[in-house]
Order: structure tokens, then sequence, then C-alpha cells
């Protein structure tokens, strides 16, 4: 075990404080990746609060991790040290169910590891990217390409591939038109890749304070949920509608934007359960559905996406010392688009 400098969760309400956390011996296929910057997702936020169930206090959130390798096991294979690598929400699984076999590691049937809070298979609780180092089988570590600049790569590896993968697994694409709810980290990258796969774009979003950056980044038509006449007009609508939002939204209401054999697909999670009606539904074979991450390989081919069309997130890069300010700012809608941690200033501290 080695010890790394580290912003770290010890209780629901108490602010993150710089300190201290354990990183275990690099093993034979791990590779030890020196962090140069990490994305602030909303989840880092719920977790760290208990929004969603008990916390193993104390805890360093981040799963938006870029770097370069720093040192490699003796039987890695797939990189080198001073490689451009990233590491996402997942740091493990089984590798052997039928999910993992097909390259949906994110479902892994036994469970995949989570990148902070999990358990890991020496026994030990994972620690996130809200640190100097961390140490990753070379398996859940992706490549990042040359033209993508670390820190603009960093929120990719959750927002990113969060939207991409239900984009790709409903088919968006020319023909098809596509709604985006809520235009925030998730949003703004669903909008960018509906965009660049050739389908028509609305953001729906609470207010039309953000609509000149949604029609930047790719949107076709911006409206604003506030007004009820829009469910109205856009009744019946969209082949796919995503939902980024974490907090919670009429889903009934969003449902009817569907056409018919339409999917009203939720990437955000809210804290609470959401009443659904049935009928709503059935007589207009629409469908609700989620959708977690992606497996390894798309997240590479996401990357990849990304080089080939030139998309990347709008950021603010913050210091270490600015977390807690990121995450108000982030819990009143206020960053533009996603916060993005300098590593190296946790040398300040």
């Amino acid at each position: 075990m080695s010890l790394v400098r580290a912003y770290t969760a010890t209780s629901p309400n108490a602010p993150l404080t710089p300190g201290t956390i354990e990183r275990r011996e690099l093993g034979p296929e791990d590779l030890l990746i020196d962090i140069a910057y990490t994305g602030v997702c909303h989840t880092d936020i719920h977790v760290a609060r208990g929004d969603w169930g008990q916390v193993p206090y104390p805890l360093t959130v981040g799963h938006e991790i870029v770097g370069t390798v720093a040192a490699v096991g003796p039987e890695v294979t797939r990189y080198r040290v001073g490689d451009r690598v990233g590491v996402g929400c997942m740091v493990d699984s089984c590798r052997e169910c039928a999910e993992c076999r097909s390259g949906e590691e994110q479902y892994c049937l036994r469970g995949c590891t989570d990148t902070y809070g999990g358990l890991d298979r020496d026994g030990s609780m994972t620690q996130g990217g809200y640190s100097e180092r961390i140490v990753v089988h070379e398996h859940f570590v992706l490549r990042v390409p040359d033209s993508i600049p670390l820190e603009k790569a960093a929120p990719l590896l959750c927002a990113g591939i969060t939207t991409y993968s239900p984009l790709r697994k409903w088919n968006a694409g020319p023909g098809t038109k596509v709604a985006v709810v809520g235009l925030g980290g998730l949003g703004h990258m669903a909008v960018k890749f509906a965009h660049a796969l050739g389908a028509e774009v609305t953001v729906l979003s609470q207010n039309l304070k953000k609509w000149e950056d949604g029609l930047r980044f790719g949107a076709d038509h911006y409206h604003t949920t506030d007004d009820p006449a829009v469910f109205e007009l856009l009744a019946g609508t969209f082949d796919l509608v995503i939902n980024t939002v974490s907090a919670s939204v009429d889903l009934n209401a969003h449902l009817n934007l569907l056409a018919v054999d339409g999917t009203l697909v939720n990437v955000g999670a809210p804290p609470e359960p959401a009443p659904v009606n049935v009928f709503g539904l059935i007589l207009n074979r629409r469908s609700l559905s989620g959708s977690k991450i992606g497996g390894i390989a798309q997240t590479q081919e996401m990357l990849d996406f990304c080089a080939e069309h030139g998309i990347a997130p709008q950021i603010e890069v913050i210091s270490a010392d600015q977390v807690n300010e990121a995450w108000e700012r982030v819990l009143a809608s206020d960053a533009r688009y996603r916060f993005v941690i300098d590593m190296a200033t946790l040398s300040r501290h």
C-alpha cells in the first residue's frame, strides 16, 4: 500500500477536506496512473451526501479521471509508461459472465466494481479520482486520443459515455427526432453527440437562459418546460427522449412527447421514485427505459468518435481547494458545463 494526497468526504454534511488515502500495490496487470484532471460529476455529490444509500466514509469520489501512465505491471500488454489514459465509472468486473463477455461490463451479472465506494479484489474499498494517483487493471483503462486535451477528456469518461451509449443503443441518426431534457453536464454532451450522429435535436430546459448555448452545441430547436403549452405543441413528436436531469421531472408529461414506438431513457437519477401512468405506455406502444454508462469497448469508441468529430465538453478548470464551491454551484445549476479539477493543485495542501 502507498499513501497519496486526496480530497475526502467524511460525512454527509461536512465539506470535502484534504488528506491521504491508500492505494494498493501494483499488480501484474495493473497500471499506476498519475492523475492530471478529474471531472466533477453530480453523482459524486449524490453519493458523498448519502442521497443514494449508506456511504463507507471516509470516501474519495471522482470517476472522470485522466492522466498518464506512471508504471506498469510485468504482464501489462496494452500500455506503456507515458501513455495518455483515462478511467471512468468502473475499475473491475468478473469478466466471465455473459454481459462481460459481450462487452457490457457495466451490467456485469455479479456487479461491476465502482471506481469509488466499491469492494476491490484485495478486499479494500475503491477510492476515486479526487486524488494524485490511482491503480487500475489495464482492461478498465481507456486510451485518450492525442487530439483531445486531457482536461477536456475527463468529463467524457462519465458525462460523455452516459449520453453516447443510449443514443447509439436507440439508433439516433438521420431521420430521427431526439429531445434532450436538461442542458447541464450530461445534456450538453447529449446535444453534441445527437447532432454529430445526424439526428434532429430539441432541447427541453426549465428556462431559456441557455438557449444560445443549446443552438451553438447543435440543437435545432429549444423549448422551455415551464410553459405547459410546449407539451401540447410537441406531443407525439420524438423517437427518443434523453432525460439527463438528476431532479424529479413529470415523467408522464415527457412520455407524452414520444411518437408511437418512441423511448424515454433516463440517465439522470433523482433520489426519489417517480410515478408512471402505464396506460400512457400501452396506448401508444411507448417505452420507458434507463441507461447506465457503456462498456469499455464502447467507451473507447466514444473517445475516438469525439476525436474524429472534434467533440469536447465545455469546461471550467478549478483548483482542488475550489471543489466545495464547485459542488454548490452544481447544485445551483450554475456549472457551464462541467467542472474539472486540476489535480496538480493538490500539492498545495
